[in-house]
């Protein structure tokens, strides 16, 4: 499973993209309004840091508009893909989209059949949001686990990107689940590397090495 990170903070990006973890980006105007960024501008930089892919969303709602707005985030960079939004205008512009040879993210995705349907419209990526559905009483995990067993059932090309995950357990249950990508928020990430027994293990090794040093 290839691990992006879910974040317009450029300075998070370098950062975990320097431990040589970092596979992509998922971004959108919202965590770009954030960090106080201009939108495209974000997504510029995003694009000279991470050779990857990189998830950026477009904001319209008619699918006309959609396909303009789409193609303009695209020309970047040659490592972006569009978020689309699952809708049946979104639905309509991934389709005239991979028409073209455009790749898109259906996002906001919250059911297997919403799954079915964007990956039949041609969207390279999909992404279910996990922690949304934990949050209304639904089993996100659950719902990404029959995902991905449909698509593997049927030899479905769309990459599936596990996504609102709140804990590093939702991304090991991604994993587990069969998911091709987790998009991690930054504070996960961190949780993930932590663990109170390597720290304390580090703490012993320094601690004995300075016994042991003048030796």
């Amino acid at each position: 499973m290839k691990l992006f990170i879910d974040t317009a903070n450029v300075e998070h990006i370098r950062e975990i993209n320097d431990w040589g973890v970092l596979s992509g980006v998922t971004t959108n105007p919202t965590l770009a309004s954030k960090e106080n960024r201009n939108y495209r501008d974000c997504v510029r930089e995003i694009a000279e840091i991470v050779d990857g892919p990189i998830s950026a969303e477009a904001i319209s709602c008619d699918w006309h508009e959609m396909v303009a707005e789409s193609k303009e985030i695209a020309a970047i960079a040659d490592n972006i893909n569009v978020k689309i939004p699952m809708s049946t205008e979104g639905l309509k512009a991934i389709k005239a989209l991979s028409a073209e040879g455009i790749k898109t993210n259906c996002t906001l995705v919250f059911s297997t059949n919403q799954a079915m349907l964007a990956a039949a419209a041609g969207a390279a990526y999909l992404s279910p949001f996990l922690g949304r559905l934990d949050d209304i009483g639904n089993d996100g995990l659950a719902i990404l686990e029959e995902i991905v067993e449909v698509f593997d059932l049927h030899g479905i090309e769309t990459e599936v990107i596990s996504a609102s995950l709140r804990h590093p357990q939702h991304v090991i249950g991604s994993a587990l689940a069969g998911a091709h990508i987790s998009t991690i928020p930054y504070n996960v990430f961190q949780q993930m590397v932590n663990h109170p027994l390597t720290t304390i293990g580090i703490e012993k090794f320094l601690c004995d090495f300075e016994k042991i040093k003048d030796l």
